[in-house]
Protein backbone atom coordinates (compact mmCIF):
# COMPACT_ATOMS: atom_id res chain seq x y z
CA UNK A 1 0.00 0.00 0.00
CA UNK A 2 0.94 3.67 -0.08
CA UNK A 3 3.63 5.15 2.15
CA UNK A 4 2.31 8.33 3.77
CA UNK A 5 4.49 11.07 5.21
CA UNK A 6 3.79 12.57 8.64
CA UNK A 7 5.25 15.97 9.37
CA UNK A 8 4.81 17.57 12.78
CA UNK A 9 7.41 20.29 12.32
CA UNK A 10 10.65 21.14 10.52
CA UNK A 11 12.57 18.40 12.35
CA UNK A 12 9.70 15.94 12.69
CA UNK A 13 9.19 13.87 9.55
CA UNK A 14 8.45 10.17 9.54
CA UNK A 15 6.99 7.79 7.00
CA UNK A 16 4.03 5.56 7.78
CA UNK A 17 3.38 2.55 5.58
CA UNK A 18 -0.24 1.50 5.39
CA UNK A 19 -0.13 -2.29 5.48
CA UNK A 20 -3.38 -4.03 4.68
CA UNK A 21 -4.23 -7.43 6.09
CA UNK A 22 -7.05 -9.95 6.16
CA UNK A 23 -9.79 -9.95 8.81
CA UNK A 24 -8.67 -11.91 11.86
CA UNK A 25 -5.00 -10.95 11.60
CA UNK A 26 -3.05 -8.61 13.91
CA UNK A 27 -5.47 -9.00 16.82
CA UNK A 28 -4.87 -7.14 20.09
CA UNK A 29 -6.61 -8.67 23.09
CA UNK A 30 -5.13 -6.13 25.56
CA UNK A 31 -4.57 -8.74 28.24
CA UNK A 32 -8.31 -9.42 28.51
CA UNK A 33 -7.97 -13.07 27.49
CA UNK A 34 -9.07 -15.37 30.26
CA UNK A 35 -11.24 -18.30 31.27
CA UNK A 36 -14.77 -16.94 31.13
CA UNK A 37 -17.94 -18.78 32.02
CA UNK A 38 -19.81 -18.31 28.75
CA UNK A 39 -23.54 -18.91 28.49
CA UNK A 40 -24.69 -18.63 24.84
CA UNK A 41 -28.15 -17.09 24.66
CA UNK A 42 -31.19 -18.86 23.21
CA UNK A 43 -32.41 -15.47 21.98
CA UNK A 44 -31.60 -13.01 19.23
CA UNK A 45 -29.85 -10.04 20.81
CA UNK A 46 -30.36 -6.70 19.05
CA UNK A 47 -28.43 -3.60 20.08
CA UNK A 48 -29.31 -0.12 18.82
CA UNK A 49 -26.46 2.37 19.15
CA UNK A 50 -26.77 6.14 18.72
CA UNK A 51 -24.45 7.82 16.24
CA UNK A 52 -22.17 10.64 17.29
CA UNK A 53 -21.10 14.16 16.54
CA UNK A 54 -17.30 14.33 17.07
CA UNK A 55 -16.49 17.93 17.94
CA UNK A 56 -12.70 17.89 18.19
CA UNK A 57 -9.59 15.86 18.88
CA UNK A 58 -7.53 17.32 21.73
CA UNK A 59 -4.08 16.46 20.38
CA UNK A 60 -3.46 14.87 16.99
CA UNK A 61 0.14 14.21 18.04
CA UNK A 62 -1.05 11.51 20.43
CA UNK A 63 -2.71 9.19 17.92
CA UNK A 64 -2.09 7.50 14.58
CA UNK A 65 -3.61 4.62 12.61
CA UNK A 66 -1.95 2.09 14.92
CA UNK A 67 -2.22 4.08 18.16
CA UNK A 68 -5.75 5.01 19.31
CA UNK A 69 -6.13 8.04 21.55
CA UNK A 70 -5.51 11.74 21.20
CA UNK A 71 -8.43 12.72 23.43
CA UNK A 72 -11.55 14.44 22.17
CA UNK A 73 -15.16 15.28 22.81
CA UNK A 74 -18.51 14.66 21.22
CA UNK A 75 -22.13 13.76 21.86
CA UNK A 76 -24.65 11.10 20.87
CA UNK A 77 -27.57 11.81 18.55
CA UNK A 78 -30.85 10.00 17.94
CA UNK A 79 -29.72 8.37 14.71
CA UNK A 80 -29.08 4.68 15.14
CA UNK A 81 -27.09 1.72 13.91
CA UNK A 82 -28.45 -1.70 14.71
CA UNK A 83 -26.78 -5.10 15.09
CA UNK A 84 -28.57 -8.40 15.79
CA UNK A 85 -26.59 -11.43 16.96
CA UNK A 86 -27.68 -15.04 17.33
CA UNK A 87 -25.44 -17.81 18.66
CA UNK A 88 -25.08 -20.84 16.39
CA UNK A 89 -23.25 -24.14 16.54
CA UNK A 90 -20.41 -23.00 14.27
CA UNK A 91 -19.48 -20.64 11.45
CA UNK A 92 -19.94 -16.90 11.04
CA UNK A 93 -22.87 -15.67 8.94
CA UNK A 94 -22.86 -11.93 8.22
CA UNK A 95 -25.62 -9.88 6.62
CA UNK A 96 -23.99 -6.47 6.12
CA UNK A 97 -22.39 -4.61 3.24
CA UNK A 98 -19.10 -4.03 5.12
CA UNK A 99 -18.48 -7.67 5.98
CA UNK A 100 -14.72 -7.38 6.55
CA UNK A 101 -15.19 -4.99 9.50
CA UNK A 102 -17.65 -7.32 11.20
CA UNK A 103 -15.59 -10.44 10.56
CA UNK A 104 -12.45 -8.86 12.00
CA UNK A 105 -14.02 -7.78 15.28
CA UNK A 106 -15.78 -11.12 15.66
CA UNK A 107 -12.32 -12.71 15.49
CA UNK A 108 -11.06 -10.25 18.11
CA UNK A 109 -13.98 -11.02 20.43
CA UNK A 110 -13.84 -14.80 19.99
CA UNK A 111 -10.12 -14.91 20.74
CA UNK A 112 -10.50 -12.64 23.78
CA UNK A 113 -13.29 -14.54 25.52
CA UNK A 114 -12.51 -18.03 24.19
CA UNK A 115 -15.82 -18.57 22.39
CA UNK A 116 -15.66 -21.49 19.95
CA UNK A 117 -19.23 -21.49 18.65
CA UNK A 118 -20.68 -19.56 15.74
CA UNK A 119 -22.69 -16.37 15.21
CA UNK A 120 -25.41 -15.22 12.85
CA UNK A 121 -25.10 -11.44 12.50
CA UNK A 122 -27.27 -8.81 10.82
CA UNK A 123 -26.14 -5.18 10.85
CA UNK A 124 -27.70 -1.99 9.54
CA UNK A 125 -26.04 1.43 9.78
CA UNK A 126 -27.51 4.93 9.51
CA UNK A 127 -26.32 5.23 5.88
CA UNK A 128 -24.77 8.69 6.30
CA UNK A 129 -21.19 7.73 5.43
CA UNK A 130 -18.08 9.95 5.35
CA UNK A 131 -19.88 13.13 6.44
CA UNK A 132 -18.77 13.07 10.09
CA UNK A 133 -21.44 11.00 11.85
CA UNK A 134 -19.31 7.98 12.77
CA UNK A 135 -21.03 5.09 11.01
CA UNK A 136 -18.06 2.75 11.54
CA UNK A 137 -17.54 3.32 15.26
CA UNK A 138 -21.29 3.18 15.91
CA UNK A 139 -21.72 -0.15 14.14
CA UNK A 140 -18.70 -1.53 15.99
CA UNK A 141 -19.95 -0.72 19.49
CA UNK A 142 -23.40 -2.11 18.65
CA UNK A 143 -21.70 -5.28 17.40
CA UNK A 144 -19.43 -5.58 20.42
CA UNK A 145 -22.29 -5.14 22.88
CA UNK A 146 -24.52 -7.64 21.06
CA UNK A 147 -21.75 -10.27 20.86
CA UNK A 148 -20.98 -9.80 24.54
CA UNK A 149 -24.58 -10.17 25.71
CA UNK A 150 -25.09 -13.16 23.41
CA UNK A 151 -22.43 -15.18 25.26
CA UNK A 152 -23.27 -14.08 28.81
CA UNK A 153 -21.63 -10.63 29.14
CA UNK A 154 -18.09 -11.69 30.10
CA UNK A 155 -16.59 -8.23 29.34
CA UNK A 156 -17.38 -4.76 30.67
CA UNK A 157 -18.42 -1.86 28.47
CA UNK A 158 -15.02 -0.25 29.03
CA UNK A 159 -13.26 -3.39 27.88
CA UNK A 160 -15.46 -3.56 24.78
CA UNK A 161 -14.79 0.01 23.69
CA UNK A 162 -11.04 -0.43 24.23
CA UNK A 163 -11.02 -3.63 22.18
CA UNK A 164 -12.71 -1.65 19.42
CA UNK A 165 -10.19 1.18 19.67
CA UNK A 166 -7.09 -0.98 19.61
CA UNK A 167 -8.48 -3.12 16.78
CA UNK A 168 -10.08 -0.30 14.80
CA UNK A 169 -9.88 -0.81 11.04
CA UNK A 170 -11.24 0.53 7.78
CA UNK A 171 -11.68 -1.24 4.46
CA UNK A 172 -9.04 -0.87 1.75
CA UNK A 173 -9.45 -0.68 -2.01
CA UNK A 174 -8.30 -4.29 -2.41
CA UNK A 175 -11.05 -5.63 -0.14
CA UNK A 176 -8.82 -6.09 2.90
CA UNK A 177 -8.54 -3.93 6.02
CA UNK A 178 -5.98 -1.54 7.53
CA UNK A 179 -5.66 0.31 10.87
CA UNK A 180 -7.83 3.43 11.12
CA UNK A 181 -7.97 6.56 13.29
CA UNK A 182 -9.85 6.24 16.60
CA UNK A 183 -10.13 8.60 19.55
CA UNK A 184 -12.77 6.52 21.36
CA UNK A 185 -15.35 9.33 21.40
CA UNK A 186 -17.89 7.41 19.30
CA UNK A 187 -18.11 4.20 21.34
CA UNK A 188 -18.09 6.17 24.62
CA UNK A 189 -21.04 8.40 23.72
CA UNK A 190 -22.90 5.50 22.13
CA UNK A 191 -22.61 3.56 25.39
CA UNK A 192 -23.45 6.37 27.81
CA UNK A 193 -25.36 8.91 25.70
CA UNK A 194 -24.97 12.67 26.16
CA UNK A 195 -21.63 14.47 25.91
CA UNK A 196 -18.30 12.78 26.61
CA UNK A 197 -14.75 14.05 27.06
CA UNK A 198 -11.96 11.59 26.28
CA UNK A 199 -8.31 11.61 27.33
CA UNK A 200 -5.46 9.75 25.71
CA UNK A 201 -5.39 5.95 25.40
CA UNK A 202 -9.20 5.88 25.21
CA UNK A 203 -9.66 7.01 28.81
CA UNK A 204 -13.15 8.32 29.54
CA UNK A 205 -12.73 11.51 31.56
CA UNK A 206 -16.31 12.79 31.76
CA UNK A 207 -19.81 12.16 30.48
CA UNK A 208 -23.06 13.96 31.20
CA UNK A 209 -26.54 14.49 29.71
CA UNK A 210 -26.49 17.35 27.24
CA UNK A 211 -28.95 19.71 25.51
CA UNK A 212 -32.03 17.96 26.86
CA UNK A 213 -35.16 19.36 25.23
CA UNK A 214 -33.24 21.08 22.42
CA UNK A 215 -33.32 20.06 18.75
CA UNK A 216 -30.35 19.05 16.64
CA UNK A 217 -30.31 19.94 12.96
CA UNK A 218 -27.57 18.65 10.70
CA UNK A 219 -26.71 20.39 7.45
CA UNK A 220 -24.24 19.10 4.88
CA UNK A 221 -22.75 21.98 2.86
CA UNK A 222 -21.66 21.23 -0.69
CA UNK A 223 -17.99 20.29 -0.95
CA UNK A 224 -15.84 18.53 -3.50
CA UNK A 225 -13.26 17.57 -0.88
CA UNK A 226 -13.03 13.98 0.35
CA UNK A 227 -13.04 13.21 4.09
CA UNK A 228 -11.78 9.65 3.72
CA UNK A 229 -8.75 7.65 2.62
CA UNK A 230 -5.48 9.37 1.67
CA UNK A 231 -7.03 12.82 1.99
CA UNK A 232 -8.04 12.15 5.60
CA UNK A 233 -4.58 10.83 6.45
CA UNK A 234 -2.83 13.86 4.95
CA UNK A 235 -5.12 16.18 6.88
CA UNK A 236 -4.91 14.51 10.29
CA UNK A 237 -1.23 13.62 10.27
CA UNK A 238 0.30 16.79 8.89
CA UNK A 239 -1.25 20.27 9.22
CA UNK A 240 -3.45 19.19 12.13
CA UNK A 241 -0.48 17.99 14.17
CA UNK A 242 1.41 21.23 13.70
CA UNK A 243 -1.57 23.29 14.85
CA UNK A 244 -2.16 21.08 17.89
CA UNK A 245 1.43 21.60 19.07
CA UNK A 246 0.38 25.21 19.48
CA UNK A 247 -3.20 25.01 20.74
CA UNK A 248 -3.64 21.73 22.63
CA UNK A 249 -3.19 23.26 26.08
CA UNK A 250 -5.68 26.03 25.27
CA UNK A 251 -8.30 23.57 24.04
CA UNK A 252 -7.92 21.41 27.15
CA UNK A 253 -8.21 24.50 29.38
CA UNK A 254 -11.40 25.70 27.66
CA UNK A 255 -12.99 22.27 27.97
CA UNK A 256 -12.10 21.82 31.65
CA UNK A 257 -12.71 25.38 32.86
CA UNK A 258 -15.52 26.62 30.62
CA UNK A 259 -17.32 23.87 28.76
CA UNK A 260 -17.79 21.25 31.49
CA UNK A 261 -19.23 23.79 33.97
CA UNK A 262 -21.58 25.00 31.21
CA UNK A 263 -22.75 21.42 30.56
CA UNK A 264 -23.30 20.91 34.29
CA UNK A 265 -25.47 24.04 34.48
CA UNK A 266 -27.35 23.32 31.25
CA UNK A 267 -26.06 26.48 29.58
CA UNK A 268 -26.30 25.53 25.90
CA UNK A 269 -25.22 28.95 24.66
CA UNK A 270 -22.03 28.89 26.75
CA UNK A 271 -21.19 25.41 25.46
CA UNK A 272 -21.74 26.73 21.95
CA UNK A 273 -19.43 29.68 22.59
CA UNK A 274 -16.63 27.33 23.68
CA UNK A 275 -17.11 25.08 20.67
CA UNK A 276 -17.06 28.11 18.37
CA UNK A 277 -13.67 29.10 19.80
CA UNK A 278 -12.40 25.55 19.32
CA UNK A 279 -13.43 25.63 15.65
CA UNK A 280 -10.51 28.06 15.12
CA UNK A 281 -7.97 26.22 17.29
CA UNK A 282 -5.49 23.46 16.55
CA UNK A 283 -6.50 20.43 14.54
CA UNK A 284 -10.13 21.52 14.35
CA UNK A 285 -9.06 24.50 12.28
CA UNK A 286 -7.26 22.13 9.90
CA UNK A 287 -10.37 19.97 9.59
CA UNK A 288 -12.61 22.94 8.77
CA UNK A 289 -10.15 24.53 6.35
CA UNK A 290 -9.82 21.15 4.61
CA UNK A 291 -13.22 21.97 3.07
CA UNK A 292 -12.18 25.58 2.25
CA UNK A 293 -13.11 28.75 4.10
CA UNK A 294 -16.67 28.38 2.81
CA UNK A 295 -17.44 26.16 5.81
CA UNK A 296 -16.36 28.93 8.18
CA UNK A 297 -18.55 31.35 6.23
CA UNK A 298 -21.57 29.06 6.54
CA UNK A 299 -21.00 28.52 10.27
CA UNK A 300 -20.49 32.25 10.88
CA UNK A 301 -23.79 33.02 9.18
CA UNK A 302 -25.50 30.39 11.32
CA UNK A 303 -24.03 31.94 14.45
CA UNK A 304 -25.19 35.37 13.31
CA UNK A 305 -28.69 33.96 12.80
CA UNK A 306 -28.83 33.37 16.55
CA UNK A 307 -28.33 29.61 16.91
CA UNK A 308 -26.94 28.68 20.30
CA UNK A 309 -24.58 25.92 19.12
CA UNK A 310 -22.88 25.49 15.73
CA UNK A 311 -20.04 23.03 15.12
CA UNK A 312 -18.63 20.83 12.35
CA UNK A 313 -18.44 17.13 13.12
CA UNK A 314 -15.14 15.26 12.77
CA UNK A 315 -13.49 15.96 9.39
CA UNK A 316 -16.85 17.14 8.08
CA UNK A 317 -18.52 18.46 6.17
CA UNK A 318 -21.60 17.90 8.37
CA UNK A 319 -22.46 20.88 10.59
CA UNK A 320 -24.52 20.34 13.74
CA UNK A 321 -26.87 23.07 14.95
CA UNK A 322 -28.38 22.72 18.43
CA UNK A 323 -31.13 25.19 19.23
CA UNK A 324 -34.36 25.83 21.08
CA UNK A 325 -35.73 27.84 18.16
CA UNK A 326 -38.59 26.53 16.02
CA UNK A 327 -38.05 24.38 12.96
CA UNK A 328 -39.68 27.07 10.80
CA UNK A 329 -37.06 29.55 12.02
CA UNK A 330 -34.28 27.07 11.27
CA UNK A 331 -35.53 26.36 7.75
CA UNK A 332 -35.89 30.06 7.00
CA UNK A 333 -32.40 30.89 8.26
CA UNK A 334 -30.86 28.05 6.26
CA UNK A 335 -32.74 29.02 3.12
CA UNK A 336 -31.28 32.52 3.36
CA UNK A 337 -27.72 31.18 3.12
CA UNK A 338 -28.43 28.46 0.57
CA UNK A 339 -28.54 25.41 2.86
CA UNK A 340 -31.24 22.99 3.95
CA UNK A 341 -31.82 20.56 6.79
CA UNK A 342 -30.35 17.13 6.03
CA UNK A 343 -31.27 15.48 9.35
CA UNK A 344 -33.66 16.45 12.14
CA UNK A 345 -32.89 14.81 15.46
CA UNK A 346 -32.06 15.34 19.14
CA UNK A 347 -29.24 14.45 21.51
CA UNK A 348 -29.47 10.88 22.77
CA UNK A 349 -28.93 10.98 26.54
CA UNK A 350 -29.64 7.29 27.15
CA UNK A 351 -27.08 5.36 25.12
CA UNK A 352 -27.22 1.76 23.93
CA UNK A 353 -30.59 0.05 23.75
CA UNK A 354 -30.88 -3.75 23.98
CA UNK A 355 -33.75 -5.94 22.74
CA UNK A 356 -34.06 -9.67 23.48
CA UNK A 357 -36.24 -11.63 21.04
CA UNK A 358 -36.92 -15.36 20.73
CA UNK A 359 -35.19 -17.16 17.85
Amino acid sequence: MAIMKIRGGDLDLVEYEFTSFSPGEHIRTLGYEGTYSLVPADEVITVNAPARIHLTVLDMNRFSPDRPGGGGLGFAIQIYCSVSVECTRDGIEIDYSREALIRHFVSVFRKTVGYTGGFRIKARDHEHKHVGLGSTSTIMIALAKALNIAVGSPLTDDQLRKLIGYNYVEETADGRIAPGFETGVGPAVSIHGGMAVMGDELSLIYHHPFAEGSSVYIVIPPTGISSAGDQEFDLLMNKARILDYRDRELKAYMIMMDMIPAIESGNLKKVGDVIWEIEFRGSKRAEVEHHSFAIYHYMSQLRDAGFEFVGMSSVGPAIAIITNRSEDFVESALRTIGLKIAIRTKVDNIGLGVVHLPK
